[in-house]
């Protein structure tokens, strides 16, 4: 018999491993999976809300719903100003914020994709500007990444 994806979420939590990789083609549940196991780990309620916040981040999980943080303003009225937004939430904020990684995650960044290809924060982390270095004084205009590189960019972030 079939164990339930809650009974997976258990086991996952019952471990004594300190990090777990699940690998899975495409609808085989993964993000599923990671839902009900995040419903173990901090159940939503108004009293785990505020103490999640005193005691800080209990879990770091990627899936589908971790990608939908950041989207695209494509500035389509006038084509210039494109810009990948990021929603606000706990662990950006702790990473952004509170931990200042944002170095570290501008050098992943180019690491995996081009050391010219440079992100451009704004002040409160919940937008970045992509432009080129180009070796002299004048500026880049802002480009739009390819999914790909945007991908390398959340990666890092997390």
């Amino acid at each position: 018999m079939a164990q339930s994806l809650t009974d997976i979420a258990q086991l996952l939590k019952d471990t004594n491993k300190k990090v777990q990789l699940i690998y899975g083609f495409n609808g085989t549940g993964k993000t599923r999976l990671s839902l009900e196991f995040k419903e173990l780990i901090a159940p939503k309620t108004s009293e785990s809300e505020e103490s999640e916040e005193v005691s800080g981040i209990k879990i770091l999980y990627y899936n589908a719903f971790t990608e939908d943080l950041f989207y695209w303003d494509n500035d389509l009225d006038n084509d210039i100003d494109r810009k990948l937004k990021i929603q606000p939430n706990g662990y950006t904020n702790w990473a952004f914020v509170q931990q200042g990684q944002e170095p570290n995650i501008t050098a992943h960044f180019q690491r995996y994709t081009n050391d010219k290809l440079t992100p451009n924060f704004n002040e409160d982390f919940s937008e970045v500007r992509f432009s080129f270095e180009r070796g002299d004084d004048s500026g880049s205009d802002f480009v739009k990444i390819s999914k790909g590189e945007e991908s390398c960019f959340i990666w890092s972030v997390f």
